[in-house]
């Protein structure tokens, strides 16, 4: 188009012909700006639509990473916290076993007795309970026979002669 307008400007025979090329060429420019303004319409919605649907697939990409990763990240403090918490436990576990044994230590130094202590006097008294009764069943009607003797029921206390010595407890003072 260039071309031509520079051809005829230089014959300068064609002056009319100058001025209708140029208007030709100046409509030529104009259809063709449109055109390219109507091209750009029709492409811009289909190019908005094309955006957007790029614009989700990022978006849902990115919330399935963010996702595994906060997932990850709540296995690992989950697994961190029990481990604290069993750390915690054993140690609880373990200051309360030395109280105990410390209070069982005093307890003893005062001659208090044990638990162990306790039930093999309570299952010593219950035996010694069992012997009265049976003798005191048999006692009338072994008088009147005279042939029967009530044997000493099986007992693990042993003989006193042989039985380890007890620790005494001090006596009170006496206030003055």
């Amino acid at each position: 188009m260039v071309k031509k307008l520079e051809k005829m400007s230089a014959d300068k025979k064609s002056g009319p012909q100058l001025s209708s090329a140029v208007k030709e060429s100046a409509q030529q420019i104009w259809l063709a700006g449109l055109g390219a303004f109507s091209k750009a319409q029709e492409e811009g919605g289909k190019m908005f639509e094309a955006l957007v649907k790029e614009g989700l697939s990022i978006q849902r990409k990115t919330q399935s990473v963010t996702g595994e990763k906060i997932s990850e990240a709540t296995i690992k403090m989950t697994t961190m916290a029990t481990d604290l918490q069993s750390k915690a436990g054993q140690q609880w576990d373990k200051l309360e076993n030395i109280f105990e044994n410390r209070v069982a230590k005093a307890l003893s130094k005062l001659g208090v007795p044990s638990v162990k202590e306790v039930d093999a006097l309570a299952a010593r008294v219950d035996e010694l309970s069992k012997h009265v009764r049976t003798m005191r069943t048999q006692g009338p009607a072994a008088k009147a026979a005279g042939k029967t003797t009530v044997k000493p029921a099986a007992n693990n206390v042993a003989d006193p002669a042989t039985r380890p010595a007890t620790t005494k407890r001090p006596a009170a003072r006496k206030s003055p």
